[in-house]
Parts: structure tokens; sequence; C-alpha cells
């Protein structure tokens, strides 16, 4: 087995090649002057299973372009096998047509997947109305998750936690973690008005005084139910708030907003950024080793 380091995968790749002690290399991606993209693999991978890291973050369709251009390349090569492991995976949220004349991203992406790879493994995938891969993709596919880092984090660093869902997807988190570490959950309801624009509310009495609220969420993009979430936990009472996230996104400066919350922000490194505490290279490595 082989692991390759894609350009948006290079901060997880080589640790998950030292976890399972074998070789690791980086693609050599460049951009011609009109921005296409040259791609070269520095050595052969003939006869290699190859393991592809890229997270999809920033330029996320460039991310999608050179992780294709990859694997049809590596096959060319004579590669054996081809994984894809992807701490953060894109396009799932639209599952179906909401609206008139969508495209529906996800099976669109999901299929060009299964034309070029053998396998993907996702940490934490942000999925809409499915609730496994399996249904997503035609090859074979592993869903992980962070929940155990998540719940050692706080175990370790919070004493007395109320862990908060803001709403019901992310209350899976917040449920899952404190039944883990044996704490309290509660969870807020949210009405979404735009991508950009949402309203949180208690939909029942929560005493949040004196309370080391953690709030827990698979995403953190524009973070703002997340602010909102936190203006109601304050007026509630609370002393101390710690946002954990799986995925740290942070669009349209919301990191920035976050911090003048006062709260503090957590993340793992599924996409680098300053909060990223939690490593989730060994979740990759651990559900590799079941490939070799």
């Amino acid at each position: 087995m082989l692991i390759i380091g894609c350009s948006k995968g290079r901060h997880l790749g080589k640790a998950i090649a030292e976890h399972l002690g074998i070789e690791y290399i980086e693609l050599e991606v460049k951009r011609f002057p009109d921005n296409e993209i040259y791609l070269r693999y520095p050595k052969g991978v003939s006869g290699e299973d190859v393991v592809f890291v890229q997270s999809f973050y920033g330029e996320i369709n460039d991310a999608l372009v050179e992780v294709i251009f990859a694997a049809e390349t590596a096959e060319d090569l004579g590669a054996k096998r081809l994984i894809l492991a992807a701490p953060y995976f894109p396009y799932l949220r639209q599952d179906k047509r909401f609206k008139e004349g969508e495209c529906i991203s996800l099976r669109t992406v999901a299929g060009v997947i299964d034309d070029f790879f053998d396998e993907i493994m996702i940490i934490d995938p942000h999925l809409h109305s499915e609730k496994t891969l399996s249904h997503i993709f035609k090859i074979h596919s592993k869903k992980l998750t962070a929940d155990h880092l998540i719940a050692a984090y706080i175990k370790e660093n919070i004493k007395n936690p109320l862990l908060v869902g803001p709403d019901e997807e992310s209350y899976r988190w917040a449920k899952k973690t404190a039944e883990d570490i044996g704490a309290e959950s509660v969870i807020l309801e949210k009405e979404r008005h735009s991508g950009r624009e949402v309203t949180v509310f208690f939909n029942k009495e929560i005493n949040a005084k004196d309370k080391n609220i953690v709030i827990v969420d698979d995403i953190i993009s524009t973070g703002n139910t997340l602010i909102e979430t936190i203006k109601h936990l304050k007026q509630a009472g609370a002393r101390k708030i710690t946002c954990i996230a799986v995925h740290g996104i942070f669009t349209d400066n919301s990191l920035a907003r976050l911090s003048e919350t006062g709260a503090k922000i957590i993340s793992t490194n599924t996409i680098p950024n300053e909060t990223a505490e939690m490593d989730v290279s060994k979740i990759i490595a651990d559900a590799l080793k079941k490939e070799k």
C-alpha cells in the first residue's frame, strides 16, 4: 500500500503513512499559465494499492479535478487498487431536487467517484436525508467518525459539561458524545431563512446558569447558527461556552465573528485551520489497516 498526499491532503498524508509504517509520496501539482492543472507522480505506482488523501476545502472544484487526474493517471501507470481517503468530502447536501430545474450534485459527484475509484472513506459526511454512504456510492464505502476524539477532548479539558446541539442534525453528535462521557445533553431548534440567515430557539426551558456549555456540531461554515445559539445561551446564564466541530470550514469571516462572542472554538484537522486541536490521521490509518 502506498499513501499519496494530494495538494489538500498533505497535512494528514505523511502522518497516516507513519501510523501504518508504509511509504508516503506527494503528488507534484502545478498550474499552467492559463490555470490548467499539471500533475506528475515522482515515482512509480505499478502494482500498488494507492490511497489518495484529499480533503475538499477552499477551491473544492480544483481539488476534485486534481484527484480525478491522479486516479486516472495511477490506473494508467499500473496501480492495482485506488482508494480515496477524504477527511472532508463536498457536495453531500444536494441529494434531491428541492426546486424545479436543480442539479442533484451529490448524485453527479458520486457517479464520478464511482468511475475512478475502487473505494472511498469519509470522516463524518455532512449528509441530508441519506444516512449511509452505501446508498450514495456504488463502490465500497466507509463512513468514519471523530466522535471518540471529541468525547476524549471534552472529558480531558471541560468539567461539568452540558452538551448542546443547535439543531436536530447536530444533536446526534451532542447526544452521542454526552452518552460516551456520562454528561447531559439538550437540543435547540433552528428555523433556516436562507443559506446565511437562521433563527434558533429553545424548545424547552434550559438551566444554563454556571454551566460549562459545549456546543457540538459536525461542521462550522458561516457560523450563523452557532452565533445565534451562543447569544441564547448567554441570555440563559451560561458561564463558559466551547464550540466543537469536526469540520472547520469557516466561510464569511466566521471564525473571527465567533471569536468575538467569547466562545472557544475547537475543530479537528480534517481541514487545516488555527482551531484544529484534534488529529484525525489515526482514524484514517486504522480504517486502512483492514485494507492491507
